[in-house]
């Protein structure tokens, strides 16, 4: 390494690239509608954080409303953001479905959880703190 490199802990290395890639992901729920509350949100994250480990990535942040959720993730550069997000809906939808099965049919149409559209920004200009906080502040539902 070059003499003027600090040692930063959250700077991944890989054997032949240095990354620190973070991507902040919005899906929101099949029409709009007010589908997911406390539990589902919870259960939710929990199956989109091991999604993201099985696939090398993180889930550094996570939270949402009754009708969309907010993710902040922290991917390797050979990851891509389409295949990521193919993972994080299609599971997610999976379980929550599964598990709230009596909540999410009263709501859902077509079956279907989340809309086919997403919302996908890289967080290189913005700190990071300040889209975590952004995230950490949504309005989450009550139980």
């Amino acid at each position: 390494m070059s003499p003027g490199w600090t040692s930063d802990p959250d700077i991944r290395r890989g054997r032949s690239v240095v990354h620190d890639l973070h991507v902040h992901l919005v899906f929101i729920t099949k029409y709009r509608r007010d589908v997911l509350n406390d539990a589902m949100l919870t259960r939710c994250e929990q199956v989109m954080a091991d999604v993201c480990a099985g696939m090398g990535a993180d889930l550094a942040e996570f939270n949402g409303e009754d009708d969309h959720v907010h993710l902040l993730v922290r991917h390797p550069p050979k990851l891509a953001i389409s295949t990521l997000v193919n993972s994080l809906k299609g599971v997610s939808a999976h379980y929550l479905r599964k598990e709230f099965t009596g909540h999410i049919n009263r709501h859902l149409m077509h079956g279907r959880l989340w809309s086919p559209s997403h919302f996908a920004a890289s967080c290189g200009e913005a700190p990071l703190e300040t889209v975590k906080q952004y995230i950490a502040n949504q309005k989450r539902p009550g139980p």
